[in-house]
């Protein structure tokens, strides 16, 4: 198993984890802005600790403008990316907008290949079709509040999307020599700045309370494995290869959230976690 697919592992582990802490923290409270600005104050201390822990040594941060711009701008892209995903997961299911927001492998491979010159060998395009159709299965109907429900959908795929975005955008950094490491040093300040902005202008309040900084602490510390995760097997391979099987932390959010009784296990979701245990099987051969 190659070093980028065990990175990608370990960022669709703590992902999983994750979307479930962040569906908790929907549920309890309206603050998203000030729940991004402590995640990236968190994060952002556990990376300035990794760095300075390498600085003087081999391993030190290569610090260039273009890793600093990439840095900010998949900061943007990461923290309006989750922003979104919280605000959908205050009406629909933990599972389905974890599985919407990972959909982004679509736009992923699609843009890996056209941009990035990627290939795409037969257990690599089985295994994001197998993805795809875990995604789907979770379909989900909105019964009455349907027109709202769809709504809040829009807001997952919108995340989605913007999640997409970064991968290849981090990928297309480091072909052209960006120092992933510095891209993720970089990158919480603009969550930090992101979520003051959306906590005054669009929520009317910053206010951090005992609770926030709990989930904060929690989330900020999962996400540093999360993005170091997927950014240092982007670095070591293909962008088309471990996204999707970073993505497929859907399937551990929907067994966390089954077993805290957040929601019910249902035939489909048990075919939507058998065929994503059959994708990760033919990612990773691949």
């Amino acid at each position: 198993m190659s070093t980028a697919v065990l990175f990608a592992l370990v960022s669709m582990a703590f992902a999983g984890i994750n979307d479930v802490v962040f569906k908790r923290y929907a549920l309890s409270t309206r603050a998203r802005g000030t729940y991004v600005f402590g995640i990236g104050v968190v994060w952002g201390l556990i990376n300035l600790s990794a760095a300075a822990w390498l600085a003087g040594t081999d391993e030190a941060l290569r610090w260039s403008a273009l890793g600093v711009w990439v840095g900010l701008a998949g900061g943007v892209l990461l923290a309006a990316s989750n922003l979104a995903f919280i605000e959908s997961l205050t009406r629909i299911p933990v599972g389905l907008g974890a599985t919407i927001y990972r959909l982004n492998t679509l736009g992923v491979v699609l843009l890996s290949v056209l941009l990035l010159g990627e290939s795409l060998g037969w257990l690599r395009f089985t295994g994001f079709l197998l993805g795809v159709a875990a995604v789907l299965l979770l379909y989900e109907r909105g019964g009455n509040t349907r027109a709202v429900a769809m709504a809040f959908v829009g807001l997952a795929i919108g995340a989605s999307l913007l999640r997409a975005l970064f991968a290849v955008l981090a990928k297309w950094a480091v072909l052209a020599g960006a120092d992933a490491r510095t891209i993720l040093v970089v990158a919480p300040l603009a969550w930090i700045v992101i979520g003051v902005l959306y906590a005054r202008w669009r929520e009317g309040r910053f206010r951090i309370t005992p609770e926030k900084a709990r989930y904060a602490v929690v989330s900020g510390t999962l996400i540093a494995f999360v993005a170091g995760g997927l950014m240092l097997a982007v670095a070591q391979g293909d962008a088309s290869l471990v996204v999707p099987i970073a993505n497929l932390s859907f399937a551990v959010s929907l067994l966390i959230s089954a077993g805290l009784g957040m929601e019910r296990l249902q035939w489909r979701k048990v075919a939507a976690l058998a065929l994503a245990a059959l994708s990760l099987f033919a990612l990773v051969r691949e």
